[in-house]
């Protein structure tokens, strides 16, 4: 039984170190002296009544007790979160912090220059971009917005269903010109394919079978950032939504009769912020440009035609 009301700081500061691993990394974290660390980790085993770290000349490790305590603190570390964006915006409805998740993908490659147009328009809105594969809990207030490539099964949620983002296969065309363009499927065994190494969860999203298995992939990664990175360096051929790959004019379709793929993608937002003007004016303009961005028009108009892949 907990002796005190523990303080927030140093429940703040035992969630640092636990993401950290020790006191030194926590304290460049969050901006402190490894001393005031260790003295709030004092504090609040004090106020707990338990012991949280076993001490050595190693350091840290967190005893049963702080691993059961670590989830409910990063709880509420999210919804303090939540409250200081809502208390910073309350002056005035149209100036604040939005907090938007998305995929790496899709934060890094189709979110940028909608962002930069919406803060061009609306200056006094912060944007905060939080990039996971994962799906943020909006109802916990991990985030205020989600581009998701799923249908949400959350409830009280307001989702709108932007489309579907068609994936093909694509290669460079140096890699084309090389190893030349495969046929058919029963091709691909003799390139380099570019997929999933142990997280075959994107594979499975998207129904992706027969060739399309650990096995039969020579350059595995887990990392779609950096699958797309090999793709574009000539690697081999891998799989990538349409809308990025027309971003790259070297990159061009592979069997696109044969092997395509979709993805839905979603604009997803918690019902309580339908009405706060921030929220939704972000809400908005993401619904049109990620709409257009899916049929290849507006800020993601092709300026070239796709190169022919023996093209010098």
């Amino acid at each position: 039984m907990a002796r005190s009301d523990p303080p927030w700081e140093a429940l703040r500061t035992f969630a640092a170190v636990m993401r950290e691993g020790g006191l030194s990394g926590a304290a460049r974290r969050l901006g402190l002296s490894q001393p005031t660390v260790g003295r709030h980790i004092d504090a609040l085993e004090a106020a707990l009544g338990v012991a949280l770290f076993a001490r050595s000349p190693r350091g840290l490790t967190p005893t049963l007790a702080a691993r059961d305590l670590a989830p409910h603190v990063e709880a509420m570390k999210v919804a303090a979160n939540a409250a200081q964006r809502a208390a910073a915006s309350a002056a005035s409805p149209d100036r604040g912090v939005v907090r938007l998740t998305a995929s790496h993908v899709v934060g890094v490659e189709v979110l940028p220059p909608i962002l930069a147009r919406f803060s061009a328009d609306h200056p006094a809105i912060t944007l905060e971009l939080s990039l996971s594969n994962r799906n943020q809990d909006l109802a916990r207030g991990e985030a205020d917005l989600a581009v998701r490539m799923a249908r949400p099964t959350q409830g009280g949620l307001v989702a709108r269903r932007i489309g579907r983002t068609p994936i093909g296969l694509y290669a460079h065309r140096d890699y084309l010109a090389r190893f030349g363009t495969p046929q058919s499927l029963a091709d691909l065994a003799q390139h380099c394919v570019i997929g999933f190494d142990r997280d075959d969860s994107s594979a499975r999203s998207v129904g992706a079978k027969g060739p399309f298995t650990r096995e039969a992939f020579r350059f595995r990664c887990d990392d779609e950032l950096a699958q797309l990175a090999a793709l574009r360096a000539g690697v081999g051929i891998g799989g990538c939504q349409e809308g990025v790959a027309r971003k790259s004019p070297d990159l061009v379709p592979v069997l696109p009769g044969a092997a395509r793929f979709a993805l839905e993608m979603w604009l997803v937002m918690h019902e309580d912020l339908k009405a706060t003007p921030r929220v939704k004016r972000l809400f908005d303009a993401l619904a049109v440009d990620l709409a257009d961005y899916l049929r290849g028009r507006g800020l993601f108009q092709r300026s070239s035609p796709v190169a022919s892949p023996l093209a010098s």
